[in-house]
């Protein structure tokens, strides 16, 4: 169940999405709300898992990550134990930085770095292609990111 979220709170998550390293009295000065009121607030949300974290954004190709692609996994079994399993594994790999379980026509996407062309075919064929329980999984590349992912948009939650 979604937590209770006020215009203020809203108004807190949306300042701390552009800027996670906002002081309390920068962060409260921008809400318009006190700064005790304001440091309240933010534990909450911190406490009830609202904010999960803070991070730094990285530019990936400043760090020598210059392949983004998305890989499509169909796996053996769509058993529930079967689908745990390959979560499992899946979560030992640094080079995937994110994956969904999916409808549709594979049971994964699964977002992918490297450095270059030839390290993600080193990764793809030596170790995801060897996981277990894998049936087929299909590769597109990012050619440009068009609008890399900056942060969750707060007033679509609330139509």
């Amino acid at each position: 169940m979604p937590a209770a979220l006020e215009q203020i709170d809203l108004r807190i998550l949306g300042a701390l999405q552009k800027d996670g390293r906002l002081t309390n009295q920068a962060l409260s000065s921008e809400v318009g709300l006190s700064t005790s009121p304001c440091w309240r607030r933010v534990r909450q949300l911190e406490e009830t898992g609202v904010i999960q974290g803070y991070t730094a954004t990285l530019d990936r190709r400043q760090i020598g990550l210059g392949v983004l692609a998305f890989i499509r996994v169909k796996i053996d079994s769509h058993s529930e134990a079967e689908a745990e399993e390959f979560s499992r594994d899946v979560l030992k790999l640094s080079e995937v930085v994110a994956c969904y379980s999916i409808a549709g026509d594979a049971d994964f996407l699964l977002q992918v770095v490297a450095a270059d062309l030839d390290s993600y075919a080193d990764f793809a064929m030596a170790v995801v292609r060897r996981l277990p329980r894998i049936k087929e999984m299909q590769t597109t590349f990012v050619l440009k990111e068009i609008k890399p992912f900056k942060g969750f948009p707060l007033s679509v939650s609330r139509r």
